[in-house]
């Protein structure tokens, strides 16, 4: 037994670069649990940065010096964070706030509908089981009224908190983009020589990510505009706060479309209860979700992240278990690098790095 552990162990990680490899890994997952909270603004402006610097690039590609590009692209930042905070976000707060004080009346008109149906469907509902139904919702509905209150209550301690982002996150994205070669020089310093493993894992990565984030912030504007007037066009109420929902959902694969049936189902029946409205607004929602699983995400994300459906639920299933909603926004991503690392492990160990790959580093 100790033989063959042996075996295997100097099969998979007799190369130095493996070693490295794992060790860099190892070292970014213990930084992000242990300290994940205290930088998370750094961690925020870095994904930021990460998508602005796609448009810096292209601009240096028209010719464009990149101090010029850097200044324009953090300007559109800003101006779209304005339009964020002025435009946007008033408009959902008022939404929410609609939403609260019109929740007990949809309760009411909800329940009157559902007492309705052991009358129309006596064979297949009971008064009993609609009870159990309504007991359920109202418990939920009581939960979801506590959080907000201790949210409410917490309102100082948040609001510092986002002051403080929109302080730190913009000035540390204009620095990344600013000084991005001086602080890659940095971060280079600081690593092994011997890490041809991890450039080619990071070039693989950094690849297949940018691609599917781009097309995935497409994919979100999109679903989130056509849901915005779809929703509007068939008079739902809080189609705004809804179709922003929509929108996020595209970035957990199959879940987030799932998950989004019930609000819009529970919203819909509590405004015009079983109506020929609640059937439009759910086949509109149906017909939303297949034009954008078969037509719009194959052609922005073609040949972009080429994981199986399965491996793709159970990378939602580990990160969001890990990481809450970051991680189910992320798993994607760390799929892919999960991804791209066991197939440079495999390759190495069929085919070591070279030494010219290894000397190329950049």
């Amino acid at each position: 037994m100790k033989k063959i552990i042996k075996d295997w162990l100097n099969k998979y990680f007799s190369d130095p670069q493996i070693l490295i490899l794992v060790f860099l890994l190892v070292i970014g997952f213990v930084l992000i649990l242990t300290l994940g909270d205290m930088i998370l603004p750094v961690l925020v402006a870095i994904v930021i940065a990460y998508l602005l610097e796609g448009m810096v690039q292209w601009m240096q590609h028209h010719h464009i010096p990149r101090n010029a590009s850097v200044i324009s692209v953090f300007l559109l930042f800003i101006a779209l964070l304005l339009i964020l905070f002025i435009v946007l976000l008033p408009m959902l707060s008022r939404q929410i706030g609609q939403f609260i004080q019109e929740l007990p009346s949809m309760l009411a008109r909800g329940q009157n509908e559902l007492m309705r149906l052991p009358e129309r469907y006596p064979d297949f509902i009971s008064e009993d089981r609609i009870q159990q139904m309504l007991n359920f919702i109202v418990s939920e509905f009581t939960y979801i009224g506590q959080h907000i209150l201790t949210l409410s209550l917490t309102s100082v301690r948040g609001l510092i908190s986002i002051l403080v982002y929109l302080i730190l996150v913009p000035f540390l994205v204009f620095f990344f983009l600013k000084d991005k070669s001086i602080l890659l020089l940095w971060v280079k310093g600081m690593l092994p020589e011997n890490r041809g493993l991890a450039t080619r894992v990071w070039h693989e990565v950094n690849q297949q990510v940018s691609n599917y984030i781009r097309g995935k912030i497409w994919e979100i504007i999109i679903v989130w505009a056509v849901s915005y007037s779809t929703f509007m066009l068939l008079d739902l109420r809080f189609s705004m706060l809804i179709a922003l929902f929509v929108g996020l959902s595209v970035l957990i694969p199959y879940i987030g479309a799932t998950v989004m049936i019930l609000p819009i189902a529970l919203i819909g029946f509590f405004q015009w209860g079983l109506h020929v409205d609640f059937i439009y607004i759910m086949s509109a929602y149906a017909i939303i979700q297949a034009l954008d699983g078969n037509l719009l995400a194959p052609l922005l994300l073609s040949e972009v992240v080429n994981l199986h459906p399965v491996a793709i639920i159970l990378a939602i299933l580990v990160f969001g278990g890990l990481w809450g909603l970051w991680g189910l926004i992320f798993a994607i991503p760390l799929a892919t690098l999960v991804h791209a690392v066991l197939k440079a492990w495999v390759s190495t160990i069929t085919k070591p790095v070279s030494e010219a790959e290894t000397l190329a580093q950049p």
